[in-house]
């Protein structure tokens, strides 16, 4: 009998395992892989084995989304998205927010904005909505005056730079290494905080919170409604995460939900 018994916990088992799902997701690995692999033991209650793949790099997840080789991935924003979709003739879509992550001024040679000489050097994304976006943020600071008119920003629409400031676009997740040859730096905080840099402390000006450029999960077109897509949408908009946000990030990350 008791053969009999452990036989069958032996094969229920088995059928659980086989009947568990594999979600593989996409991730830059500071803050959205940490958030991730805080969900996963909550999924796998749920019988969804969470598989994040890292990366430092904002084109090649989007490609494996479209192409199937992840389900979904969690790094970017809808500007992001939107311009990605419309330049390379993907079909990736939104499902969730979860969280703002301010983007900050850096340096290594200045404690203050009021120290920028004039022809300061400035490295910003090359991106083009984070370049815009990083634009935003030193209008913000009142170092320049860009047009309006103009959706996404690059240096050429600066219609007022009254301290000569010269500009390096550069790839964002390699911006961190541009402190040493650079004044001043405008950095995603995923990346700002994979190289130890804390936006609250050590950012010169942080942007605001009222940005709309809450960070979201993306899937392609069609796979919005799967029920592993789902479970994981449910596990991140959680009182848990957010109190986790929160506690881990001290503000200089934001929940969204």
């Amino acid at each position: 009998m008791k053969k009999l018994l452990a036989l069958s916990l032996v094969a229920a088992s088995l059928v659980s395992s086989a009947l568990a799902t594999t979600l593989k997701v996409g991730a830059t690995p500071v803050p959205h892989a940490e958030i991730l692999e805080f969900i996963a033991p909550e999924l796998k209650k749920s019988g969804i084995n969470l598989e994040i793949k890292v990366f430092n790099d904002y084109v090649i997840p989007n490609i494996a989304v479209e192409d199937g080789d992840l389900d979904a991935n969690f790094f970017q924003h809808i500007p992001y998205l939107d311009e990605f979709n419309k330049n390379k003739g993907t079909h990736l879509v939104k499902t969730v927010g979860v969280h703002l992550e301010p983007m900050g001024v850096y340096s290594k040679k200045i404690k203050s904005l009021s120290e920028l000489k004039n022809g300061a050097i400035v490295s910003i994304p090359n991106d083009p909505t984070n370049e815009s976006r990083a634009l935003d943020v030193l209008v913000s600071a009142k170092l320049i005056e860009v047009d309006t008119n103009v959706k996404l920003r690059t240096p050429l629409d600066i219609t007022k730079n009254p301290k000569n400031l010269k500009f390096k676009e550069i790839e964002a997740a390699t911006l961190p290494r541009t402190l040493d040859d650079v004044d001043i730096a405008v950095i995603n905080t995923n990346f700002a905080m994979n190289a130890n840099l804390n936006p609250t402390k050590d950012a010169l000006v942080i942007e605001s919170k009222e940005s709309p450029y809450v960070n979201i999960v993306v899937v392609k077109d069609g796979n919005q409604n799967k029920d592993g897509i789902k479970a994981l949408n449910k596990a991140l908009q959680t009182q848990a995460l957010k109190d986790f946000i929160t506690e881990k990030y001290k503000g200089s990350i934001v929940p969204a939900f």
